[in-house]
């Protein structure tokens, strides 16, 4: 039977077990997926030329998880519960830059990062889960709990580390959420709040590892699908907006490219077999400065990333006062990474995620003083016909919808993945 409206209370999906990727480094690139997937037959959807990838299965160690999978059906029922809390933000073409820019700084609380925490307090209600939420963030995540468990009449407990940018520190405590500052980085925050969850019975509510935040944070991508780019290109800190983006776009034949700053570089080190937590050095861009990437999205990101591009410090810094000056966009500095990358990421129809504009205004009014950035190059002289090749930012009506079809009755089944040592 055909499923024609998704209904999340049927969004149990039966998968098969999938294997492990092995990972190769590439000349030119980070890594290479080595693995074949298996078309299946297009007579079995009921959207001409719509493509389904195969289904990713993936494991989670978080004890409040389970054996979990991830599909781009999970996005599809997200972008149904976040419809009527959430505008969809706009696509603005950077002419000087070349490519299309994500508005997502315009979102709520000035970051995607609401997406996932209103998504997965949704589907806790939705299964009758009313406990109080604790996270562990560098910002973003913890404003985006703070909205939603206000929203929603949650309590909620935000762990962030000493020398989170006021204006977050700011935002959360404006949303009535309980603010606790703990250690000097992301990772002594989270091991802080996963004790006061296991103390006190919270829920713990990772940044980028979980189910429900990967889909949520999808609905970017589900945004981004009808104005037909050829790459996106997303920031990567713990791999929670890749991998919902990637899920959302790779059946619709969009390659996805991560970026990171030189030294702030763990899912690069990861995909590589190195999983040894590392100090990521101090960046601009401090909303993406993870020792070690999420557990879900690792293999999410092995299995659907196209390449992932290193930025240079200076290059961040110059691209975030261009993107101020020339385009009128504020961006933090994880906002502004994916734009950074641009450059050295080959595609007619680009898209960057701008995936936040939470900067402290002294932060910015430095950089603004400091930083002189190149001249832009002068426009050349367009033909008619090339003019007509600039992409224009509107959807592209000939595209089918990103859809799913799933049976109504199906059950969940644990999924085997190999051990950690196989990484």
């Amino acid at each position: 039977m055909r499923c024609g409206k998704w209904r999340a209370e049927t969004s149990v999906l039966l998968m098969r077990r999938v294997p492990v990727l092995s990972q190769r480094p590439l000349p030119g690139g980070v890594f290479s997926n080595r693995h074949q997937r298996t078309s299946i037959p297009r007579s079995r959807f009921p959207v001409p030329g719509f493509k389904v990838p195969d289904s990713l299965a993936t494991a989670s160690n978080d004890p409040d998880v389970g054996d979990v999978v991830v599909t781009v059906a999970d996005v599809l029922a997200a972008q149904a519960r976040l419809r009527r809390y959430l505008p969809a933000t706009p696509l603005h073409h950077a002419e000087r830059f070349g490519v299309m820019l994500k508005l997502e700084n315009l979102q709520r609380t000035g970051s995607y990062k609401v997406r996932g925490a209103l998504n997965a307090l949704l589907a806790a209600r939705e299964r009758g889960d009313r406990r109080p939420v604790i996270c562990a963030s560098a910002g973003n995540h913890a404003q985006g709990l703070a909205w939603s468990a206000y929203r929603l009449g949650v309590q909620a407990i935000t762990v962030m580390p000493h020398g989170a940018p006021e204006t977050k520190i700011a935002g959360v405590a404006h949303w009535g959420a309980t603010v606790r500052q703990h250690g000097n980085s992301y990772d002594e925050a989270f091991l802080f709040a996963r004790e006061l969850a296991e103390q006190n019975g919270y829920r713990f509510l990772s940044a980028f590892d979980d189910p429900d935040v990967i889909a949520g944070q999808g609905t970017v991508g589900i945004e981004i699908a009808p104005y037909a780019p050829d790459v996106v290109i997303v920031p990567i800190g713990g791999g929670g907006l890749a991998s919902g983006v990637a899920l959302a776009l790779k059946s619709q034949g969009v390659r996805v490219v991560g970026a990171q700053v030189e030294g702030v570089d763990s899912m690069v080190r990861a995909l590589k077999g190195d999983t040894a937590a590392k100090d990521p050095v101090a960046s601009l861009a401090d909303g993406v400065r993870v020792k070690v990437p999420g557990f879900i999205t690792r293999r999410l990101c092995a299995n659907l990333l196209d390449d992932i591009v290193i930025v240079r410090e200076a290059e961040l810094r110059e691209t975030l006062v261009r993107l101020a000056l020339e385009e009128h966009v504020i961006a933090e500095g994880a906002g502004a990474l994916a734009l950074a990358a641009g450059r050295r990421v080959a595609g007619k129809r680009k898209c960057a995620v701008v995936s936040g504009g939470n900067i402290d205004a002294t932060v910015l009014a430095r950089l603004l003083s400091e930083v002189r950035p190149r001249p832009p190059r002068k426009p050349r002289r367009r033909t008619a016909e090339a003019a007509a090749a600039v992409p224009a930012v509107s959807p592209v009506s000939t595209l089918p919808p990103i859809t799913t079809v799933m049976p109504v009755k199906a059950r969940r089944i644990a999924v085997e993945v190999e051990e950690e040592s196989t990484w």
